[in-house]
């Protein structure tokens, strides 16, 4: 590693431990000058975006099921392999990959990334980083024994207004911080009715496979179901066989400013309101999830609302009307921030206000942060030791909302105390073929 890189690795540490982000230790660092062997399970929609970012690097892998978005990808990158099925590229060529992206849709991130880390690959996988509880755990344990550069795709993480806004909060800015509201495409002037509770139900006719689909491999670890246009390629995320809805979508991009500015990791409790459905996944949802004292800092109550009733205090204590927004309560004052802007309040109180110096540095980008973490062993700020518990929290609303009940949460022991109707939703069994 150059001196450069020394100090710059130096410098991120220091900050990073100032923001509570947790660094693991990366095993088998690289010149940074060397280029990586990157393959990528999943080669469209956010698949295209890893590619983009590893074309920098040597990509000597593809692999989708749609032989289309295959042959796409394929031309782009004509001495890459191309397979269908991310096992059998692992069988295959395990021993020339040293990094892998995986941008499949929920239900395969954790197969795939467990059995790249399993083979000692570095990961990037896209959020939700799991399709269940379970896995979101193994993937955290994976991520600390093997040691390796692991990042989830919150993109916006890297931004610089999280973390102005993760300075202002830890910097006591608004005082010490007990509640938190974040919501996501909200409407004031003519807000949905959480009174809806109607959700579709699983499609009854039978259209052909399209040719150039592999059903069964998209299906993966999923119970068996024909084929259907509604699931691939348009609203997989809306069926609970294959994804969590909107909650799942969005909540590791928004809660990731909570969780990294007020160094959340596991709730204690969790309940969740919303259409319940066997089948699709709820429209709305409002879930609420309490979070213990962290050192310092005192317990957390943080509210989730989507799609449906949002929250009072917005109009109550004169909060902008932010379509989308995170929401810090402190004992004195607010803090409110979406992706790109951010403001404290009341706004009287703090237009004098100096803003501490930033302390947190820019990112040199999500995708460069993890393939110079590859090359390097230097850290990567959503590595999946902090992006599992982000994503369990996630989960976890809608196992209580699946579930019926309030959750007290045992995170150690992996389990709702004292509710059965928990259990079924916090793992799930896999095709016969498929391993986690």
């Amino acid at each position: 590693m150059s001196a450069y890189n020394r100090l710059r690795r130096r410098d991120f540490l220091k900050s990073a431990a100032l923001a509570g982000v947790a660094l693991p230790a990366i095993a088998g660092e690289k010149s940074p000058n060397e280029k990586l062997s990157v393959a990528v399970i999943g080669v469209a929609g956010r698949g295209a975006a890893q590619l983009g970012a590893a074309a920098e690097e040597n990509v000597v892998a593809l692999c989708d099921v749609d032989s289309q978005k295959l042959g796409a990808a394929a031309s782009r990158f004509p001495k890459a392999r191309t397979f269908a099925d991310f096992r059998k590229m692992f069988d295959e060529m395990h021993k020339q990959i040293d990094a892998v992206t995986v941008s499949t849709p929920d239900h395969v991130h954790a197969p795939a990334s467990a059995m790249a880390m399993r083979l000692g690959k570095h990961c990037y996988c896209e959020k939700p980083l799991t399709h269940s509880v379970v896995e979101a755990r193994v993937l955290t344990d994976l991520a600390r024994e093997k040691k390796l550069a692991t990042q989830l795709g919150t993109q916006i993480h890297a931004g610089a207004n999280y973390r102005r806004a993760v300075e202002l909060v830890q910097g006591g800015a608004i005082g010490p911080v007990r509640e938190v509201h974040v919501w996501l495409g909200a409407n004031f002037k003519n807000p949905p009715k959480p009174t809806d509770m109607s959700q579709p139900d699983v499609p009854a006719d039978r259209p052909p496979v399209p040719p150039y689909l592999d059903w069964n491999l998209w299906l993966g670890p999923a119970p068996e179901r024909p084929y259907h246009p509604t699931y691939v390629p348009g609203h997989w995320r809306s069926w609970w066989a294959f994804g969590n809805g909107t909650l799942g979508d969005f909540f590791c991009h928004y809660c990731d400013l909570a969780f990294w500015a007020l160094r959340l990791r596991y709730p204690t409790s969790v309940e969740a309101e919303g259409p319940v459905h066997p089948e699709s996944a709820a429209r709305w949802t409002i879930a609420r999830l309490e979070f213990p004292a962290r050192d310092t800092l005192p317990p957390v109550s943080l509210t989730w609302y989507n799609g449906g009733g949002y929250p009072a205090l917005v109009k109550d204590r004169h909060v902008p009307e932010w379509g989308s927004a995170v929401l810090f309560v402190g004992s004195e004052g607010m803090l409110i921030a979406d992706y790109g802007q951010h403001k404290l309040l009341p706004e009287a109180k703090y237009a004098d206000f100096k803003r501490p110096d930033p302390t947190i540095p820019d990112s040199i980008g999500h995708h460069r942060e993890w393939l110079s973490a590859c090359k390097t062993g230097g850290p990567t700020t959503c590595n999946f030791e902090y992006s599992g518990p982000l994503t369990e929290a996630a989960l976890l609303c809608n196992v209580a909302l699946r579930s019926g009940k309030k959750i007290q949460w045992d995170a150690a022991a992996l389990s709702a105390v004292d509710c059965p109707e928990a259990a079924q939703y916090l793992r799930r069994e896999y095709r016969q073929g498929w391993t986690l």
